[in-house]
């Protein structure tokens, strides 16, 4: 299946022009980052600390950002119209989803610089941050096409910013409540156990893990974006 790259650019061409006149969801993205110039402020900050800001721009830019520009296309009715056009289900996707990643990867850079983060294993975290920018995009993706409006589409979002930001925070209780363990298991959780696990002696397999269970829930979250859209599509 070839996929056109003009498409995808005019797609993120688009898109760009639709955030840069967005003035509230524009704002957002600077969220994380002066968080994280906070955190840096008040002393030396832990892992936790440090994904905290990380995983903000996770949600407010991967997520919240993609998920208002998805919304905001069905509010102007343009998504129906991207749909029944001659661009494939893949390149749509990706078109759309572009511009997110490429914001997402920046405002994570500066979140780490900020708090002046230094992964243990540079490599491995890079694969996973990526992979999680991968993820959040999609999650946005997914819950903008259940949006109407941009208005909608900031409700439609809460309750998977609530779940993926603190969800780290409630595997601290799992001894008292063991049914919140289950929370270790979300993208934000491994992602700080592996740098948690990465900062000690560990094997090839503390390291794996996480990246693995992060790519099963990209596939899973991908997977059922694609059937959405489909569904809507042929609606």
């Amino acid at each position: 299946m070839m996929i056109s790259m003009q498409r995808i650019k005019a797609i993120f061409i688009k898109d760009y022009k639709d955030f840069s006149r967005n003035t509230a969801v524009f704002i957002v993205i600077f969220l994380p980052i002066l968080m994280a110039a906070f955190f840096d402020r008040m002393g030396t900050p832990s892992i936790d600390t440090h994904f905290m800001s990380i995983n903000m721009a996770f949600i407010l830019v991967a997520t919240y950002v993609q998920c208002c520009l998805i919304a905001e296309e069905k509010e102007k009715n343009t998504l129906r119209n991207l749909m029944l056009s001659p661009a494939k289900t893949v390149e749509i996707l990706l078109g759309k989803g572009l511009l997110s990643f490429v914001l997402t990867i920046i405002v994570v850079f500066f979140s780490a610089f900020l708090s002046e983060y230094q992964p243990a294993e540079m490599t491995a975290m890079v694969i996973a941050l990526l992979l999680s920018t991968v993820f959040y995009i999609s999650v946005g993706t997914l819950l903008g096409l259940f949006s109407k409006s941009i208005v909608e589409a900031s409700v439609t979002v809460l309750p998977a910013m609530g779940l993926l930001l603190f969800g780290p925070f409630a595997v601290h209780f799992a001894e008292k409540y063991p049914v919140l363990s289950l929370f270790e298991w979300l993208p934000s959780s491994q992602l700080i156990e592996l740098a948690k696990v990465t900062e000690g002696s560990h094997t090839s397999a503390d390291i794996l893990i996480p990246i693995l269970v992060i790519t099963a829930w990209i596939v899973c979250i991908s997977l059922l974006t694609a059937w959405v859209f489909q569904k809507q599509k042929s609606d």
